[in-house]
Parts: C-alpha cells; sequence; structure tokens
C-alpha cells in the first residue's frame, strides 16, 4: 500500500462565508499520487469550516456562490443567525475570551470582536467538518457526474487562510 500526503491554502473573503469548490484539487492529487485503486481523504483542523459533497448547480450570484449556497446561507440564516454583538450566545464566554486575547497569532489581531463567531461554530458542527472519504477506482475519483467537495468557512468576520489536507492511500 501506498500513502500520500499534500496540502493546499485557501483564501477565504471577509462578510459573508466563502465557498470553494475543491474538485479540480482533489483529481490533481489523485494523478500526482500515481494510485490507482484506493481512497483520498480530505481534512481540515478548522472549527468554524466545513467540507460537504453535493452537486453543482451551475448558476452563480454576483459574488460567484452558487444559488445552492445562497440557499443553504438563506436556510441557515433562520437557524442559526449571524452573531452580531456579544452575549447573544452563551459563548464565547470570559475564560474563552480571555484565552483568545492571550494567543500570539500575527496574522490575527487579539481583540475581543474575532470571537463574535459561536454561529460559524455552531453551522460547522450542523455540517461537520473534519474529514470526508472519497473512493478512488482505476486512477479516477467517483464522484459522478455532477458531484463536487466543496470547503466552505462559515466564519464570515474576517479574511483568512486555511488549510486542507489530503492522504491517498491505495495501489
Amino acid at each position: 500500500m501506498n500513502i500520500y500526503h499534500h496540502s493546499i491554502e485557501i483564501n477565504t473573503v471577509a462578510g459573508r462565508h466563502s465557498y470553494h469548490d475543491i474538485n479540480n484539487e482533489l483529481k490533481q492529487v489523485v494523478q500526482e499520487s500515481n494510485i490507482q485503486n484506493g481512497q483520498l481523504t480530505v481534512a481540515t483542523t478548522h472549527t468554524t469550516c466545513s467540507l460537504f459533497f453535493d452537486e453543482c448547480m451551475h448558476d452563480t450570484n454576483y459574488f460567484g456562490d452558487e444559488y445552492l449556497h445562497v440557499d443553504i446561507n438563506n436556510v441557515l440564516e433562520k437557524i442559526v443567525p449571524r452573531m452580531t454583538s456579544e452575549n447573544q450566545y452563551h459563548s464565547p464566554g470570559p475564560k474563552h475570551i480571555e484565552f483568545g486575547l492571550g494567543l500570539s497569532d500575527p496574522n490575527y489581531p487579539a481583540e475581543k470582536w474575532v470571537m463574535l463567531n459561536t454561529d460559524a461554530h455552531i453551522k460547522s458542527s450542523l455540517f461537520g467538518h473534519f474529514s470526508v472519504v472519497l473512493i478512488i477506482k482505476d486512477g479516477e475519483l467517483l464522484l459522478g457526474e455532477l458531484g463536487r467537495l466543496y470547503f466552505v468557512d462559515w466564519d464570515a468576520l474576517r479574511e483568512r487562510k486555511r488549510k486542507v489536507s489530503f492522504m491517498v492511500m491505495g495501489n
């Protein structure tokens, strides 16, 4: 059995959920791995992000978001409204805010407002967020004609660089 690892960075946007079709990257990783039969595991460790498999809907809005993603956003907004002020949700509590303000990440400011993303944590919990496993047969991913794997960052507070990891196993 052979194992191949790869990762990519995705630049997300601020002000709205950031959806990314990563199918081209999936196909490239499978090709680079030279594995003909096995599986591709795709994972992200970001707690406000999700990976999900769905159908490509072709039509997009002015931001480039597929209509299905716009519909998902509209439904989720009814269930889990965007966090706009402290105490809207129980979290983050004072201990978590203290912890967050103690982090030293040069890419992100240590300010209380950046922790007002409880809605993003709930959305990623509803959609799932850690990993997806796809089958490789005869050097091709079994995705179907319209199947796409999407990465979404639910945290709309600011732009970020997010990491998605790939592991291909097989022969």
